[in-house]
């Protein structure tokens, strides 16, 4: 007499049988979880990146007053208010001409908001002024878009 053995197979769990998608349940508490850590985290980035630019504003017109100061050195005047910042990169044709004109800066940097820097002479708060309006890119302003300027 032969004897046959059957082994029963375990049933496959219910876990197992469900095909490898995810419950509309499972996708909407992972959504909210990443709605609340935008929500907390966005501006904080955000903030960053205006402090950003604000100090590399501040970088902008140091180097400017730097090549400034440079000028004035070479030909015992800044330029004038007529003459503005280009005469840092190139030789005024506006009197006054400077006799001993060489190129400061290689080009004129845009402030980080992609408007030019404003040059006063005589300036209002100093002998010269050299200012980016900030991200409102108007005179005045407050937070991130106050005047940055030379006097600070």
């Amino acid at each position: 007499m032969t004897r046959h053995l059957h082994l029963q197979r375990p049933r496959p769990s219910t876990a197992a049988t469900r095909l490898g998608g995810f419950t509309l349940i499972e996708l909407m508490v992972v959504l909210v979880i990443i709605g609340v850590l935008a929500a907390l985290i966005v501006p904080n980035v955000l903030d960053r990146a205006d402090s950003a630019r604000v100090t590399a504003a501040k970088a902008d017109i140091a180097n400017l007053g730097q090549a400034l100061k440079l000028y004035r050195l070479d030909n015992q005047r800044y330029p004038s208010a007529q003459q503005g910042l280009q005469a840092l990169v190139a030789k005024p044709s506006v009197d006054p001409i400077p006799p001993n004109w060489r190129p400061y800066l290689d080009k004129l940097p845009d402030d980080p908001w992609g408007r030019p820097y404003q040059y006063l002479n005589p300036g209002i708060q100093r002998e010269i002024d050299v200012m980016s309006f900030g991200s409102d890119g108007t005179a005045g302003g407050e937070g991130t878009g106050a005047d940055i300027g030379s006097w600070q």
